[in-house]
C-alpha cells in the first residue's frame, strides 16, 4: 500500500491506495508547531482505526506548501513507519513540461494535480480550479504544458479578512446564498463571499480560455474542499476531490519505480 500526503496551509489531506484504488482519505489539521511524535501516531492510528495494517505501508510520497510542517513529517516517517519519504519537489520525473520562469516557486500540490489531471484527461487543454485555502487556476496544454496559475484569496481567507479588517464584520458560515440580496450582514457577507469568488473564477477561466485556446473548449477541472460549493453553477466539467492524492500516486510511480 502506498501512502500519500497533501500537506496544505489548512489540512493534510492524506490517502492509502492498494494499487490505483483509493482505499482511505483522511484529514487533519496541519499545525506548523506538530511535532514527529504526534504526526507519526495520528497517520498510525488513522490507519488501524480504518482496519488497515500500518506495516503494509510500502512508500509514501508528500506534496507540502508548508515547509515548517517537512521536517516533522519525514522525522514521522522514518520513525514510525521506517520509511524515507518522497517529497514531490524541483527534479522529479512529473511528465508535465513547466513553462514558468522558476520550477522552484510552482506549488508541489499544483504539479500533482496538473499529473493527475493529464491521467484522467490526457490530450485535452485544461483547466483545474482547486478551492483551498487559496484559490488556484491553472492552465495545462493538450500537450502536457503547464502554462501558469492565476491565484487568489480562498473563501475562508476573504471571510476572515473581510472580518478582521471591518469593526461591525464577523466572520459567517460559507454557502450557497438563498437570496440574491443579503436582508442582514451574514447574508450580506454570504453574498458576496459566494458571488463574488464564482464572477472571478468565470471571468478568469474565460480570459485565459481566450488567450491561450482560442477556438477550443478545454476541460475544467473542479477539486479542493470548497469544489463542491459551486457544483451547481456549471463552471466545471468534472469535480474530482482526490486529485492531487491520485497525482502524488501516479508520481511515487514514476519516481519509485521498485514500489
Amino acid at each position: 500500500m502506498i501512502l500519500c500526503l497533501d500537506i496544505g496551509n489548512t489540512h493534510i489531506f492524506g490517502g492509502v491506495f492498494q494499487s490505483d484504488e483509493l482505499q482511505l482519505q483522511f484529514r487533519h489539521d496541519s499545525h506548523a508547531g506538530s511535532t514527529s511524535d504526534q504526526l507519526g501516531i495520528f497517520l498510525k492510528t488513522v490507519l488501524r482505526e480504518n482496519h488497515l495494517s500500518p506495516e503494509n505501508i510500502a512508500n509514501i510520497g508528500v506534496c507540502s506548501v508548508v515547509p515548517s510542517v517537512d521536517y516533522s513529517l519525514r522525522a514521522a516517517c522514518k520513525k514510525y513507519f521506517n520509511i524515507d519519504p518522497f517529497f514531490l519537489g524541483a527534479g522529479a520525473k512529473t511528465g508535465i513540461v513547466l513553462k514558468v520562469h522558476d520550477h522552484t516557486q510552482t506549488g508541489p500540490d499544483l504539479i500533482a494535480g496538473a499529473i493527475g489531471a493529464k491521467h484522467y484527461h490526457p490530450n485535452q487543454n485544461l483547466f483545474i480550479v482547486d478551492l483551498g485555502t487559496a484559490i488556484t487556476i491553472t492552465a495545462l496544454s493538450k500537450t502536457k504544458e503547464f502554462l501558469g496559475v492565476a491565484i487568489l484569496p480562498g473563501l475562508n481567507i476573504a471571510m476572515h479578512s473581510l472580518a478582521s479588517g471591518a469593526a461591525k464584520l464577523f466572520p459567517v458560515a460559507i454557502c450557497k446564498p438563498t437570496s440574491l440580496l443579503g436582508r442582514s450582514t451574514t447574508e450580506s457577507i454570504q453574498l458576496g463571499l459566494y458571488y463574488g469568488h464564482l464572477g472571478a473564477i468565470k471571468e478568469i477561466i474565460a480570459k485565459m480560455s481566450h488567450e491561450f485556446f482560442p477556438r477550443q473548449n478545454p476541460l475544467i477541472i473542479g477539486t479542493g474542499g470548497f469544489a463542491h460549493l459551486f457544483e451547481d453553477e456549471q463552471i466545471y466539467d468534472h469535480i474530482i476531490p482526490d486529485l492531487v492524492l491520485q497525482g502524488m500516486r501516479l508520481a511515487i510511480a514514476m519516481n519509485c519505480p521498485s514500489i
